[in-house]
């Protein structure tokens, strides 16, 4: 049998086996999973737009 994987939850840092049996993996509950997606719907994480910041570099036509 394979030992579990420790990871770290992303929310809090308390240490969570990343297991089957943990649903809300890899959170350690359902309380940091729910505030992480809030986090992401009020746009407080965001993934920059590489693509719009070179068409910003461009020289005007």
């Amino acid at each position: 049998m394979r030992k579990p994987s420790i990871v770290n939850c992303p929310q809090c840092g308390e240490i969570v086996e990343w297991t089957d049996s943990n649903r809300f993996r890899p959170f350690c509950s359902e309380r940091c999973k729910t505030v992480d997606l809030g986090q992401w719907a009020t746009d407080t994480y965001r993934i920059p737009d590489i693509a719009a910041n070179a068409e910003d570099d461009r020289e005007p036509y």
